[in-house]
């Protein structure tokens, strides 16, 4: 989406940086940017304004300050600078100075060859293909109560097979699910916010699904969303499958998205299927994709 033109109406190159940081909210806010995002990319963009003399413009700063200030920032600031803070305002930088490039106010993008320094996170607990199997039996056990409740296998077998988070988990309404698609049921995962439209996807949904889930909208009649509950108490019906599975680990929507996904790259999904199935973008792919290759080394 474009910026809207009174973004950058009033920005040239010969601007000193606090009133392009202003402008830069502006655009966040009308992208529907969340009030968080706003304010991280806020306090990042302030942070690299101090650094520079206040009468710096835009228009005069260069990759190389960019990657003094950042340097400055890791080893000389004297404030400890964690590897995900740091590549979160190389992040914020780069997005900044490419915005200002885009709309015409700067005629070179100084922050386009800034070496990106992602912060790999801890590798993810997976499911091995036991604890699947353990896991969807202590679930399909709920069924079979003298007071059927087909919702926790309704629950993590969705998860398992569609590998969606838990966000999107919770936004699924009912019309979202189509039984009669051409190709086969489906459920198409949306978003709200226009900045996430790219994540909207449709996902196959697995023919054994359908009478856990025929079960569950019986007894439960939801008539909106698919699942009606606050995040909590969904992670607390995880838990107690996981429990119930006698499992060490402790299941949860992370867990099953990560196992989905070691599960396809097993089967030998291509991966740009297995990234467009998970709703990612291919800059956040690269580090799923070393993960995913982690975690197939040390044999899980």
């Amino acid at each position: 989406m474009a910026a809207t033109p009174n973004a950058t109406a009033h920005i040239t190159s010969t601007v000193t940086i606090p009133p392009a940081i202003s402008a830069y909210e502006i655009y966040l806010h009308d992208q529907g940017r969340s009030p968080y995002t706003v304010k991280a990319f806020l306090s990042d963009l302030r942070l690299l304004a101090s650094y520079f003399p206040p009468e710096q413009t835009v228009g005069a700063v260069r990759t190389e300050d960019l990657n003094k200030f950042f340097e400055w920032m890791q080893n000389e600031r004297g404030v400890p600078c964690s590897p995900k803070t740091l590549a979160r305002r190389i992040t914020t930088a780069k997005s900044f100075f490419r915005w200002l490039h885009k709309n015409g106010v700067l005629m070179i993008d100084p922050a386009e060859k800034v070496l990106q320094r992602s912060a790999i996170s801890p590798l993810p607990v997976v499911l091995s293909d036991d604890e699947i199997q353990a896991v969807l039996l202590a679930a399909d056990r709920y069924r079979r109560r003298p007071k059927p409740d087909a919702r926790p296998y309704a629950l993590v077998y969705l998860l398992l097979t569609t590998g969606i988070k838990k966000s999107e988990c919770l936004g699924i309404h009912i019309n979202h699910i189509d039984l009669s698609a051409p190709e086969g049921p489906t459920v198409f995962i949306r978003y709200a916010s226009p900045v996430n439209r790219y994540k909207e996807r449709k996902l196959a949904l697995m023919d054994d699904w359908l009478p856990a889930y025929k079960e569950y909208v019986n007894q439960y009649n939801p008539a909106d969303r698919l699942f009606p509950w606050s995040p909590r108490r969904l992670e607390y019906l995880l838990e107690d499958i996981g429990n119930d599975a006698a499992l060490d680990k402790h299941l949860s929507f992370d867990m099953c998205r990560w196992t989905y996904a070691i599960g396809e790259h097993k089967r030998g999904v291509e991966n740009d299927k297995i990234r467009q199935n998970l709703g990612v973008s291919k800059i956040q792919w690269r580090e799923l994709s070393i993960k995913l290759k982690q975690l197939v080394s040390r044999g899980d």
